[in-house]
């Protein structure tokens, strides 16, 4: 079945010209152009992507226009470049090539943000006009991209969240559906959803559940607070941390060290998922919970959002230095 695009009102789009429908002109292209090239000529409003095939390892780059969250623009970008991404892994996996792909890496291209998380400016606005189905749909486009890159994009590939600034609400949900988080000293994590009498519901629960116990999630949760990187490096919630400005070598050095054993880690990483598995259906159901407490806001609630909203803003200015990109 052929792919349809949405935006957040629900009517169809123009496919995105990067997304390649073509087979015939494909694989006329694959003859003639590598995996690296053909990474290069895609072009993503929200999100740069490049692929190093010297460590196999595809790089995605978070530059999110306007609010410093997932937007609709930045998600439907995602599921785009996961769609691409499984497409150039089958088209070189050939009998006659080693395949390249062994690695996926997401991190930041603003300086001390990773992601603040849901577009708060666009709950408030559909909340007040009552667009329960608007914010269901959010929800799912949400879920949608967490759930297929918690299970690496279906693919036998190591994905690695490269945490180099805070994460916060559906940015820290987005860095824990990874198998390996890399994180930077100063990076802070935490979810305030609860401080505007809400709670995270595109898969904080499940996917701390799986990594803590249940008691565990909830403190978290309920909490509202920030955690620093090494707190959640104690409660091994994140695998590598390092000191400022580190990260980025870090992970270099993480896949170097590790390509020869990447075909044993992926493995393991699979049956983890296999033993604790994260059905879609689990996050569907919690996304519908969170939309109907969402819709029982008050006008006050929503006056903190827009405030926490409006501070997050504040941190762009002076925060949008581009991060180093891989040699």
């Amino acid at each position: 079945m052929k792919e349809s695009y949405f935006d957040i009102s629900g009517v169809p789009t123009a496919e995105p010209a990067h997304a390649d429908n073509d087979q015939g002109r494909q694989r006329t292209g694959l003859a003639s152009l590598t995996m690296a090239q053909r990474v290069a000529g895609e072009r993503y409003p929200t999100i740069d992507v490049e692929f190093d095939a010297s460590i196999g390892t595809y790089w995605c780059t978070m530059r999110p226009d306007g609010h410093l969250c997932f937007t609709p623009r930045l998600l439907e970008d995602f599921s785009t470049m996961q769609s691409s991404i499984r497409r150039l892994y089958h088209a070189y996996a050939r009998p006659d090539q080693a395949h390249q792909m062994r690695y996926f890496v997401l991190r930041s291209g603003l300086k001390n943000v990773y992601n603040y998380g849901g577009d708060l400016n666009l709950f408030v606005d559909l909340i007040r006009s009552g667009d329960r189905e608007g914010l269901l749909r959010y929800g799912r486009a949400c879920i949608r991209v967490l759930h297929t890159n918690a299970t690496s994009i279906k693919l036998p590939i190591v994905t690695v969240a490269l945490v180099q600034g805070d994460a916060l609400g559906g940015g820290f949900e987005c860095a824990l559906s990874f198998d390996v988080i890399i994180a930077e000293r100063q990076a802070k994590f935490g979810f305030p959803e609860v401080l505007f009498n809400l709670f995270p519901g595109m898969g904080a629960y499940s996917f701390l559940s799986r990594r803590l116990n249940g008691s565990q999630a909830e403190r978290m949760i309920l909490s509202g607070r920030l955690h620093t990187a090494e707190e959640l490096y104690e409660m091994g919630l994140i695998d590598i941390l390092v000191d400022e400005g580190e990260g980025q070598s870090a992970a270099m050095d993480y896949i170097s060290r590790n390509t020869r054993r990447h075909n044993a880690h992926q493995a393991i990483y699979h049956a983890r998922r296999t033993v604790n598995p994260l059905p879609f259906e689990e996050l569907e159901s919690v996304v519908e919970l969170w939309v109907e407490a969402a819709m029982q806001l008050s006008e006050s609630d929503m006056r903190k959002m827009l405030r926490l909203t409006a501070a997050q803003d504040r941190r762009r200015s002076g925060d949008t230095n581009s991060m180093n990109r891989p040699a």
